[in-house]
């Protein structure tokens, strides 16, 4: 595992436009409800921290992850600016996918979702079940991406991806002003209980996406968390990019094949890696065993803490935390950041159980 403060960090306040849009869109949508911000003060007390809040993505639209709120913003925009599509196509390693399909059903528009054949028969299932036809590609994620933008010009198709490429970079600006919609929320959800926000936000990175809306959130604020990017060891694009020369978009020679299925991704993408560049502070890889023993703490919660159902991506987050703590190649990073016992800690449940087999195998079967 490894660590690296950001040589390219641009401190002061980045000012975005308003996000009061895309609440209102959110806010219209069958089903939308807040997803719960946990206080896991029981956690905290173990970890010898002052406090861990845990935002969970789990029940967000009824899809086990925190992705339609990208999927749908983008197709709203795309319908708004780019009228006509009637087929929409994706790559994923599986949530992405599963929330565009459910976009583009609500919507009224066939859907072709991409995936690693490599995939969880179960994520494959849940994108099936949402009426999308399913592409298997025998290769990584980054090969998905490439098959879906390839076939999609050849037939047609709108493409609605999180990650940007050459001359596909809208789009994705589009998913991650979705993703402000969580932040949005826990900041009213610290206001209505009277806690005061982090000062530490671990924030899990594939392509980069999320940790783009993060970024935009907080640097928008006089008072700035310092904002943490975990990547798994075999699948850590922005870690590499970050340690080149110049900072440019450089892939990963991970493997990608960690149990973090939603993270492996070997590129950053285009849209996001400029911002992510200049906003985020720190730089680390974590092993997969610290991703299964976040599921197993998050699970198995201690002192009258809420348990959560965090599947390998989701518990991703706390994963980076517990290397922190523990790890003694991260002493530097840890030291760095302050960790103490009063030090405020955020981290994001992006998924649930989306694989409960995979789950079943490390904590037991998913309540």
């Amino acid at each position: 595992m490894h660590a690296r403060v950001n040589p390219f960090f641009e401190p002061g306040i980045v000012a975005h436009p308003p996000r009061t849009p895309v609440r209102m869109f959110h806010r219209s949508l069958p089903g939308y409800a807040a997803t719960p911000l946990v206080s896991l003060t029981g956690l905290a007390h173990q970890l010898r921290v002052g406090a861990l809040y845990a935002k969970d993505e789990a029940p967000r639209f009824g899809l086990n992850a925190f992705k339609a709120l990208g999927a749908s913003w983008a197709m709203e925009r795309i319908r708004a600016e780019q009228p006509g599509a009637s087929t929409v196509a994706t790559a994923t390693d599986g949530n992405h996918g599963r929330a565009v399909a459910w976009a583009a059903r609500s919507m009224g528009l066939a859907a072709v979702v991409y995936i690693p054949a490599r995939s969880a028969a179960a994520r494959v299932e849940n994108i099936r079940r949402e009426g999308a036809r399913i592409e298997l590609v025998n290769g990584t994620y980054d090969e998905a991406v490439l098959r879906c933008a390839r076939e999609s010009a050849e037939h047609g198709w709108q493409v609605v991806s999180d990650t940007g490429y050459e001359g596909y970079l809208d789009i994705p600006q589009w998913t991650a002003e979705g993703y402000s919609t969580l932040f949005e929320e826990t900041d009213e959800q610290l206001a209505a209980g009277g806690l005061p926000g982090p000062e530490v936000v671990l924030v899990q990175a594939g392509v980069g996406s999320l940790l783009h809306a993060a970024v935009d959130h907080y640097r928008a604020k006089a008072f700035q968390p310092i904002l943490v990017c975990v990547e798994p060891i075999e699948a850590d694009p922005l870690f590499v990019s970050i340690n080149s020369p110049n900072g440019e978009p450089t892939a990963s020679p991970g493997r990608q094949d960690s149990i973090m299925a939603g993270l492996n991704c070997g590129r950053v993408s285009l849209t996001s890696w400029p911002v992510v560049r200049r906003g985020v502070e720190l730089f680390i890889t974590v092993a997969d065993g610290y991703a299964e023993e976040a599921m197993r703490r998050l699970a198995r919660p201690v002192a009258g803490d809420h348990a959560i159902v965090a599947g390998e991506s989701g518990a991703a987050g706390l994963a980076g935390l517990l290397a922190l703590l523990e790890a003694p190649e991260l002493e530097a990073a840890k030291a760095f950041l302050h960790l103490h016992s009063a030090t405020r800690v955020m981290i994001i449940n992006t998924e649930g159980a989306t694989d409960p087999a995979g789950y079943a195998r490390v904590v037991g079967a998913p309540r």
